[in-house]
């Protein structure tokens, strides 16, 4: 079973080791470097990502200062672990867990522009892409 789980003293390292395929570092921020974020930007959320008890990924949430939206600012899953469907079920607890917020009723995203696998990713999940460019990333859209 796949849960989400915040990050804490516990954890943190065991966060921090969790690695992407080489190819795909230059798509994802360290997990580290999310986490220190998430200390200067408190509306950041920093999850780890769980099947049972073993930590398989790392994903990070936060309600967005400028546009008062919700973002999902980080999402991998560690290279031992991908390809087995802990993403999917892992964003999916993720966008159940914001619907609960009647006040709103969209998600945003940022996908490098080069990163077609997580583009495909999202899509088939129902994010879509919106138009915008920011930097280097394609911003997509889930309406709920």
């Amino acid at each position: 079973m796949i849960y989400l789980k915040e990050v804490t003293k516990e954890n943190y390292w065991d966060c921090i080791n969790l690695s992407v395929k080489e190819e795909q570092k230059r798509f994802v921020a360290s997990n580290a470097s999310s986490i220190a974020q998430s200390k200067v930007q408190t509306e950041c959320i920093p999850l780890g990502i769980y099947n049972e008890n073993l930590l398989e990924g790392f994903l990070m949430y936060c309600m967005d200062q400028d546009d008062e939206e919700y973002w999902i600012y980080r999402m991998m899953i560690d290279q031992k672990y991908q390809s087995m469907g802990y993403g999917k079920k892992a964003l999916t607890n993720l966008i159940k867990l914001i619907i609960k917020d009647k006040v709103h009723n969209k998600i945003f995203v940022g996908v490098h522009k080069e990163n077609n696998a997580a583009l495909e990713f999202y899509k088939r999940l129902g994010f879509k892409c919106d138009g915008r460019v920011l930097g280097k990333e394609r911003v997509m859209r889930y309406d709920y």
